[in-house]
């Protein structure tokens, strides 16, 4: 059975919480992909403080860096960099007790080519392993970002697949506005996805919707979880809590 997860914000935690103790809800925890927030460990630890004294809903998740991180690239420095966010986020996990992060795969599809997919799949999946080894209790969830297609991230899970605490976060709506016929992403995925993240659009740009507020077929994707993604953690990407509400409304009178 899916556990459905909401976004939180420390600045509205207070409504995330009431959200998570009516439907039975974890977070995923969104407060520390902000640059500045990872520039600033007195910032961090307040905010870790604050879900602490809280406390957090059983299942919570928490996305990673992802803004210019680019583990793959040619320029030694951006790979230092890339690599010191995601060790910044899997250390605040740890802190937090979450049991999972996700990070991009951030590959970019305006540049073709054998040599660059290649450079892609080695250079993630060297530092990816690092830190599967070195948090052997935090899950991490590689998100198709960019990506028109699923073939860097089979290529990528087929070698992470090993390690129990690797999975695919499967972007619904990323993978709808890309391009590639829906089911093709679903079959390539399918035998790595852990964890999923669901909006809505208009199937041409990354909206952000309430689900049921675009154009999305959302009788084709609860079919789809039905056949695929039963066991898989499902997150609802809207940030506004009245958004949130009005996805879980939704969900309830479709499953």
């Amino acid at each position: 059975m899916n556990q459905y997860l909401i976004v939180s914000k420390v600045d509205r935690l207070e409504e995330y919480l009431e959200l998570a103790t009516e439907y039975g809800v974890g977070f995923e925890i969104n407060d520390f992909f902000d640059p500045e927030v990872l520039d600033c460990e007195e910032r961090q630890q307040e905010i870790i403080n604050c879900y602490l004294s809280k406390g957090l809903p059983k299942g919570s998740t928490m996305h990673g860096a992802f803004f210019d991180v680019i583990v793959f690239s040619n320029d030694a420095r951006i790979r230092e960099v890339s690599k010191l966010r995601m060790k910044q986020s899997m250390e605040i996990a740890e802190k937090l007790g979450v049991v999972g992060v996700v990070f991009h795969a951030n590959s970019n599809p305006q540049v073709p080519g054998a040599i660059y997919e290649n450079q892609v799949v080695e250079r993630t999946v060297a530092y990816l392993e690092e830190l599967l080894i070195q948090y052997p209790n935090i899950s991490i969830y590689l998100e198709n970002m960019f990506e028109k297609r699923s073939d860097i991230l089979v290529r990528i899970s087929e070698q992470l697949k090993k390690y129990q605490n690797y999975g695919v976060c499967f972007d619904y709506a990323h993978a709808s506005i890309s391009g590639t016929p829906i089911s093709e992403w679903v079959e390539g995925l399918a035998p790595y996805v852990k964890h999923m993240h669901i909006n809505d659009n208009n199937l041409q740009e990354d909206l952000h919707l309430a689900l049921g507020k675009g154009e999305i077929d959302w009788k084709q994707f609860f079919e789809y979880v039905e056949l695929y993604f039963s066991s898989c953690s499902i997150l609802i990407e809207t940030t506004l809590p009245e958004n949130q509400k009005l996805s879980l409304e939704y969900i309830k009178d479709k499953r």
